[in-house]
């Protein structure tokens, strides 16, 4: 029984990796907007064998909350194994070419936020000698493109930032993964037509369960970020080896 909070759980990709450590009989705290939502969550996990859910209200941005709802997590679920990060927004990316308040916003969400969290949460499981820190970024943070650098900025930071994360924690005995889903079917991507390359909520979820699972074996050592699906990784490889000269009239 693993001691497991979840950031941003009302995500489609949240729920339905919730749902799979609620059939091991994991203690779960869920963290997300909307508290319907949460409440209606925690009923199900509960339903489907989690040893025990809690659940609180919290907004990205407002970063002062962080510490005082983080007191709550560890204090409800007796200590923290794994925080997995699973919130955030898909931007306007017009709006915020128009607006600095947008995009600023956006940032703040899916990136600044994600910061302020960790910080607080690297902090506690160094001083704890254990633990995970499982973080979805995004393939969009490999290179900016026209159509989303908005959130592709965002997303490179949080990449970086636990890229530097793991490199500092490594011989605390805490892991940092970074998870980079490619294209997933949820309702935040419900505008978007549909291919060959779209992925389940379900399959993520079973590949951050396992991504998690290996990085929690000490004697299975941790790469450090995972593409999923894995294929991914080759698409994203040719993409950022594109020349710039070429890249910048390709409309992506």
């Amino acid at each position: 029984m693993q001691k497991i909070l979840i950031i941003g759980a009302t995500s489609a990709i949240a729920q339905a990796t919730a749902r799979r450590f609620a059939r091991r009989g994991d203690r779960l705290y869920l963290l997300g907007r909307n508290p319907d939502k949460l409440e209606a969550l925690a009923q199900d996990l509960r339903i489907r064998g989690a040893e025990s859910v809690g659940w609180a209200c919290f907004q990205a941005e407002d970063f002062a909350t962080h510490p005082a709802l983080l007191d709550q997590a560890y204090e409800t679920l007796g200590g923290i194994d794994v925080a997995l990060f699973a919130h955030g927004t898909l931007p306007d990316q017009r709006a915020c070419e128009q607006s600095f308040e947008a995009a600023l916003r956006e940032l703040n969400v899916n990136a600044i936020g994600t910061v302020s969290l960790l910080t607080h949460l690297a902090n506690r499981m160094e001083s704890q000698g254990s633990g995970t820190l499982a973080v979805i970024s995004s393939p969009a943070g490999d290179r900016g493109r026209q159509s989303n650098y908005v959130y592709g900025a965002a997303k490179a930071m949080v990449t970086v930032f636990c890229q530097g994360l793991r490199n500092r924690l490594f011989r605390s005995g805490v892991h940092v993964l970074t998870i980079k889903p490619g294209f997933v079917d949820t309702p935040m991507t419900a505008a978007f037509d549909k291919g060959m390359l779209w992925a389940q909520p379900e399959q993520i979820a079973a590949g951050i369960e396992r991504a998690i699972d290996k990085g929690s074996d000490s004697a299975s050592p941790l790469c450090g970020s995972v593409y999923l699906p894995g294929f991914w990784a080759f698409v994203m490889l040719a993409i950022k080896y594109i020349p710039e000269g070429v890249f910048k009239r390709l409309k992506l």
